[in-house]
């Protein structure tokens, strides 16, 4: 069986995902049937697709002028449960980008209404061969017992970031959650990463403390931190930003009493307690769920793995509003979409509290303002 795929989007990272979804039509693993988008394919993403593949306005004529039997869906975060809902009514199987959901109500319904379908998510860290070294690693005592797990992230992102898309830098839209920002966006696949390793992604967080801020005039944050507390294993922590001096590979970190383990996830660096190991590239997703469905290989990126991740996304949506930093700690560097904001010192900032296992406050960082409260199961 030939399996047929259809895609919705066609733009930002959709249009990655149409490209490799041709690849692999052009290799006879799959046939790419179509795509949809609410907005005008560009000459591109009309390029993608093979001769015959139908072009949509919305998901419902396209799942009606199609039979297929996976659903990409890659569209903004608030419109990922509605379509999901349609491409399972309609028989598919899914690939949801990420965040599939953006509370545990819809993660709840997700994976009642997935029943006897298959659900990957877009974590694509997850296919890494990386995965199965650092839990060999964890539990041959490599590293001794782990203490923590962390994450870092330091990243630069100019005005036309925010400018891509109307839910770019907000937490609502129309009053509908949304939920862009740091740890939820250009960094879920940092958290959703240590909590993988952590053994955790499945299991619902007993404490989670969250801190949010902002250098822009934007709804969402651009510099958070977190700590997701469980029953029985290491907290995880993770801090990030998009107010950095440069960009820097994020990289998840596992404490152990006898040394680390540092996985730098998007270049497949791995470094046990001081031995550097280059990894294979991560396995493609929709391959993965392809010969799921053909011949039944686990989900490398299922949606029960992001039951954790889901819950940090609604401790953000619920969290207070990002506090604005300090102007005096904020430096504004070039003009037009090309401006971005720095805060001096936070990409050394970011790696202290990856290495001290540290909430911003924590540190005594003079930009946090107050500590936010922890948010209770």
């Amino acid at each position: 069986m030939t399996p047929e795929v259809v895609v919705f989007g066609t733009a930002g990272y959709a249009a990655q995902h149409l490209r490799r979804a041709r690849a692999r039509h052009d290799r006879g693993e799959l046939r790419l049937a179509g795509a949809c988008d609410v907005r005008e394919p560009s000459a591109e993403a009309r390029a993608l697709l093979p001769e015959g593949a139908v072009i949509a306005r919305d998901a419902g004529e396209l799942l009606a002028r199609t039979t297929p039997d996976i659903a990409v869906v890659a569209t903004p975060p608030h419109t990922h449960l509605p379509l999901a809902r349609l491409a399972l009514a309609a028989g598919c199987h899914l690939l949801v980008e990420k965040p599939p959901v953006l509370d545990l109500a819809a993660f709840a319904e997700l994976t009642g209404l997935a029943y006897g379908r298959a659900c990957q998510t877009g974590f694509q860290s997850f296919g890494s061969a990386a995965v199965p070294v650092v839990r060999a690693a964890i539990e041959g005592g490599a590293i001794g017992t782990v203490t923590g797990i962390a994450a870092a992230g330091a990243w630069i992102r100019r005005d036309r970031y925010f400018a891509r898309a109307d839910w770019a830098g907000r937490r609502r839209v129309g009053g509908q959650p949304v939920v862009d920002g740091t740890l939820t966006n250009p960094f879920a696949h940092a958290v959703a990463t240590a909590l993988l390793v952590n053994g955790t992604a499945e299991v619902l967080p007993e404490r989670i403390a969250v801190e949010l801020y902002r250098a822009r005039d934007i709804e969402s944050d651009e510099t958070a931190c977190a700590r997701l507390s469980f029953p029985g294993a290491p907290d995880v922590v993770v801090a990030a930003t998009l107010d950095a001096e440069a960009d820097h590979d994020p990289y998840v970190l596992v404490h152990g009493t006898e040394g680390q383990i540092r996985w730098h996830y998007k270049t497949d660096l791995l470094t046990i307690d001081g031995e550097q190991r280059q990894v294979a590239p991560p396995r493609d997703l929709l391959a993965n769920l392809v010969a799921h469905v053909r011949a039944g290989e686990p989900l490398l990126a299922p949606l029960a793995a992001t039951r954790a991740f889901t819950a940090l996304v609604a401790a953000v949506r619920d969290a207070p509003e990002p506090l604005p930093l300090p102007a005096a700690w904020v430096e504004t560097v070039g003009t037009g979409p090309d401006r971005h904001f720095v805060v001096p010192g936070i990409d050394r900032d970011v790696e202290t509290a990856a290495e001290r296992l540290a909430l911003f406050s924590e540190l005594a960082l003079p930009w946090t303002g107050a500590a936010l409260p922890e948010r209770k199961r």
